[in-house]
């Protein structure tokens, strides 16, 4: 490897934490989402984050490219910026090649619609997921179109999540009003299967799991267009 290409090479790593975005070499492409997503704020430099300004052009990159098969996306957020995460989560929704998500730490707030945007979604036992009303945080204009365009923002992560998962919408709007998990605050906290049961995530596994899913997503696309293996 060139000074030039390990140099590349190591600010790819420090920016985004993966070392392949971008190769034209691997069929199987692996986007970590992980510390807080951020969006038009620049988050403190010590908060780790995914930036939404680098996470879209590897979906791009990642649509256009036509060694690419299939992509594997890794959870492990806090949430963050609301706009920004489900952007994120409708771009990766629109993708036409085969994607799985797998949560191996947290998928919370935000991280909720990411990890549901994946064409199949897998949860690790112990990795949670937090379920909760979007939080009015920073400078809030007391007026009433500032409210109303914060219920238009929850009803997009509603609507989102129930068009991208088998929970009922019911389901999904209790769970986010609930008072009695949270300290001080209202929503749900799910574990591992919890999120299966209720129909938010399709299985409890891991990396061998969500890798197996995802050739088989791989194969029956090929063989849908009778495409070369």
């Amino acid at each position: 490897m060139s000074e030039d290409n390990g140099k590349k090479e190591l600010d790819t790593v420090k920016e985004l934490g993966i070392t392949n975005v971008l190769r034209t070499d691997e069929r199987i492409q692996v986007l970590p989402i992980i510390g807080q997503i951020e969006g038009h704020s620049t988050l403190p430099p010590q908060t780790k984050a995914t930036k939404y300004e680098h996470f879209i052009p590897q979906l791009v990159s990642i649509e256009t490219n036509e060694r690419v098969e299939g992509v594997l996306i890794i959870l492990n957020t806090v949430g963050g910026d609301v706009e920004a995460g489900l952007a994120i989560a409708e771009m990766i929704r629109s993708l036409s090649k085969p994607t799985v998500s797998l949560v191996i730490g947290g998928g919370h707030s935000i991280g909720v619609p990411l990890a549901t945007s994946a064409d199949y979604s897998f949860i690790s036992p112990t990795a949670t997921m937090i379920i909760h009303p979007i939080r009015m945080n920073g400078l809030i204009i007391g007026v009433p179109q500032t409210f109303e365009y914060f219920n238009k923002m929850q009803e997009r992560i509603i609507e989102f999540v129930t068009r991208t998962s088998n929970i009922k919408r019911e389901t999904f709007f209790e769970l986010m009003l609930q008072t009695d998990e949270l300290l001080n605050d209202m929503g749900t906290i799910l574990i591992g299967k919890q999120a299966v049961e209720i129909g938010l995530i399709n299985e409890v596994g891991g990396i061998s799991t969500a890798l197996e899913k995802l050739e088989l997503l791989i194969k029956a696309k090929k063989e849908k267009y009778d495409l070369k293996p």
